[in-house]
């Protein structure tokens, strides 16, 4: 049931910072990202018609750079700059750029949209990541960022898609649906996100309308699809496993005793109808990039 968020989670994180285990949070950033290679390389391919040589790759709203570095494979001669608000996970990317020896090429600056949008170098090509829904004023900071984009550069936005599925719509338990009822929980729990944000604003989420209106042309709109058949490797499971507690805790107060039984029997480990054991779990979603360019006349 990972991902079952539609404006979910898999690259971005939350901004409520208190007692935050950095290190359990980096860990499955980057396991995701492990997971999510196959479908990250199909994006990077993509947007290689549109930026086939950029200079610098700017990651906003990087986290532990995990797609940070996935683009610094794609493009092997950029310089890559992760910008993240958060800097425990920044400095969990420059140990990971020392190990990988790619230090010479790969920076991560301390961001936070869309106050520190100085801080972003001017780019060539700038990736968004599901960052861009936690800034009350989405509009606003895309208009920021096209200022910091190179003549010729391009935008690459991802947000929306299909929500992830992992189970049948009968598992076998408590009463059909689960998924699609907690992704209606997941909704409640994003509008209030949402508003709860300094200077939010409700906007239609027409993002190449919004790409439009900060001043770039528009190109292309493409889905990914990620799709993990069954049996699933363990690493596959244990994220599933992860993200579903992690939706249990959040929404715990909005779900009923029977759901939470549900939930609880699909995270025992022991249990065979478990997401660790049971035999029929996969891992299915598709995620939207829009490109948007800034012409070269602009600069």
């Amino acid at each position: 049931m990972a991902h079952g968020h539609g404006h979910g989670h898999g690259h971005g994180h939350s901004h409520e910072t208190t007692d935050i285990d950095w290190a359990a949070m980096g860990d499955k950033l980057e396991r995701y990202a492990r997971i999510a290679a196959p479908m990250y390389g199909e994006v990077a391919a993509w947007l290689r018609g549109w930026v086939p040589e950029p200079g610098l790759v700017a990651d906003v709203g990087a986290g532990p750079g995990a797609v940070a570095f996935l683009l610094a494979d794609a493009f092997p001669g950029a310089r890559i700059v992760a910008a993240d608000p958060e800097g425990p996970l920044l400095e969990r990317a420059r140990a990971r750029a020392e190990r990988d020896g790619v230090a010479d090429r790969f920076e991560a600056v301390r961001a936070e949209l869309p106050d520190d949008v100085g801080q972003v170098p001017p780019a060539d090509l700038m990736w968004l990541g599901k960052s861009l829904h936690h800034v009350g004023d989405q509009g606003a900071a895309l208009a920021a960022l096209a200022q910091r984009l190179a003549p010729g550069g391009a935008i690459a936005l991802l947000e929306g898609g299909l929500n992830a599925r992992s189970l049948p719509r009968d598992i076998g338990f408590g009463k059909p649906g689960l998924q699609s009822r907690l992704e209606a929980v997941d909704e409640e729990w994003f509008a209030g996100m949402r508003a709860s944000l300094p200077g939010a604003k409700d906007v239609v989420e027409d993002w190449p309308a919004l790409l439009g209106a900060a001043g770039l042309r528009h190109v292309a709109t493409r889905s990914f699809l990620l799709d993990v058949p069954a049996p699933l490797p363990r690493e596959v499971r244990t994220h599933l496993v992860d993200e579903l507690a992690r939706r249990r805790e959040m929404h715990e107060e909005l779900l009923g005793a029977d759901e939470l039984a549900t939930i609880d029997r699909l995270l025992d480990p022991s249990d065979p109808g478990g997401l660790l054991l049971r035999p029929d779990a996969f891992l299915l979603l598709a995620q939207t990039v829009h490109v948007a360019v800034k012409d070269r006349e602009q600069g």
